[in-house]
């Protein structure tokens, strides 16, 4: 059941509290069916969210803690687990050798990559499935969605 004719006709701050209140849930739950469809039984969301947000480059503990809504002390058991299967190294910075510094290294690299395509495979199955208008709304929605969160990068949010 579609509500876009009553979107359209919605007041622009009914609109923005439509979005506010569903974009992250409904993102969220696609994500959740993908990784249990793919079945990464290599490691946990969590395990892969820290994988792929290292992918990006080195990060401190902390700010990984931060990123990922946990306790530093949590992390730094991910972290440890991580690091015991080979997928990030820890250091620590030659000025504070109280900071400590997680990379990704080769190992984790191909862990991430392979898991990505397993993911990216999964959702291109599941979108040649859907309407050419509904994959064209997805079209403009993800375009609009990098637009934004560009804007909140800018911002630094």
């Amino acid at each position: 059941m579609s509500t876009q004719p009553e979107l359209l006709d919605a007041t622009v701050e009914e609109q923005i509290d439509f979005v506010a209140g569903h974009l992250l849930a409904r993102a969220s739950l696609l994500v959740r069916l993908l990784v249990r469809q793919v079945r990464a039984s290599d490691f946990s969301r969590t395990e892969g969210e820290v994988l792929a947000t290292l992918s990006a480059g080195p990060r401190r503990i902390t700010e990984l803690a931060e990123l990922e809504g946990l306790a530093q002390p949590t992390m730094t058991l991910l972290i440890q687990r991580l690091e015991l299967r080979g997928w990030v190294k820890r250091t620590r910075t030659p000025h504070d050798g109280r900071v400590v510094i997680a990379s990704l290294t080769d190992a984790g690299q191909q862990a991430v990559d392979g898991f990505r395509d397993r993911f990216q495979e999964a959702l291109r199955t599941d979108l040649e499935l859907i309407s050419s208008e509904q994959l064209r709304a997805l079209l403009d929605a993800t375009e609009a969605l990098g637009r934004f969160s560009e804007k909140l990068q800018e911002r630094g949010r």
